[in-house]
């Protein structure tokens, strides 16, 4: 299961409407994280969409068993969409009161001793593994496969690992077993690739990030780059791929991609790297990603 990333409200410091309102942002925010439409949303959850449009915006008194099917077709519990903040351990409290007596001119060096100590196992753990994050259209499969062959690594697409696991594609996965058996399967075929191989470039799904422990093996044992692009160069490849998941027969496909990218950004930026594509050709696109990857200390295994 997964917790939400989205800032944390203490629920008993609002009243009834403003907590309402909260947990409707919070599921809206679950939602466009895992890329499923309101339509989607209703069809694994067994809830109308009428009444999850009116859940999202504030307007519907959820009750705790229907928040539960929700909350389970989007692979979580009904505690996370209302979980409070988490109390520190009292070994985290005792650091975070000793670094709060830190003079200024020693906070500095402090950080850069974590720094180092963690970038040691950090550097181990993700050996010489690249992985591309970002939303369909920014370019992971068209640049993931040729960063591979100048590097001299080799090439794996995450989705298509997961279609060869299950036996089937990808719409058949969350048209058959939904986004619960899609999670568990992604999470499976990352790990096989993360212990079995090195020297490779991984291009994984948009929603990736949506996934606490996916996302965390895939900061842990690889180095991370988000591929980045302007919302409407997002859309104009997808389109051009012929592909609209998932938001096929959507007459607002394009605010449901912003919303989509919105509610991701904060997950992304947890990227190693950044690389802008928006307004670059390919060739552009891939000297970019390889000065990125030297900068990460990647050299090529030629």
């Amino acid at each position: 299961m997964t917790k939400l990333a989205t800032d944390i409200v203490r629920w008993e410091d609002i009243g009834a409407t403003d907590y309402l309102a909260e947990l409707g942002t919070r599921v809206r925010s679950a939602r466009a994280q895992r890329g499923m439409t309101r339509k989607a949303l209703a069809r694994d959850s067994g809830v109308s969409e009428r009444y999850l449009a009116k859940l999202e915006t504030g307007q519907g008194n959820v009750s705790v068993l229907v928040l539960r099917q929700i909350a389970r077709a989007m692979d979580m519990t009904a505690a996370d969409l209302i979980a409070q903040e988490a109390e520190l351990s009292p070994k985290r409290q005792t650091l975070q009161q000793l670094s709060a007596q830190l003079a200024e001119a020693d906070v500095v060096s402090f950080i850069d001793l974590m720094r180092a100590k963690l970038s040691v196992k950090s550097e181990c753990a993700k050996g010489r593994r690249i992985s591309l994050i970002g939303l369909r259209g920014a370019g992971k499969s068209t640049l993931g496969p040729r960063l591979a062959s100048q590097l001299g690594f080799g090439f794996v697409e995450l989705n298509a690992e997961i279609e060869k696991e299950f036996g089937a594609s990808l719409a058949e996965i969350f048209s058959l077993a939904g986004q619960p058996s899609f999670r568990r399967y992604e999470q499976r075929c990352l790990a096989k690739i993360v212990e079995t191989q090195d020297n490779v470039v991984i291009a994984t799904g948009g929603s990736i990030v949506a996934d606490d422990q996916t996302f965390s093996l895939l900061l842990e044992r690889t180095h991370v780059v988000w591929l980045q692009a302007a919302p409407e160069e997002h859309m104009a490849r997808v389109v051009a791929q012929g592909d609209m998941r998932p938001m096929a027969g959507s007459r607002e496909a394009m605010a449901d991609l912003k919303q989509i990218l919105q509610a991701r950004e904060p997950l992304y930026e947890r990227a190693e790297a950044y690389c802008n594509t928006s307004g670059q050709s390919v060739e552009e696109s891939l000297r970019d990603l390889k000065t990125r990857i030297g900068e990460m200390g990647m050299a090529s295994a030629k």
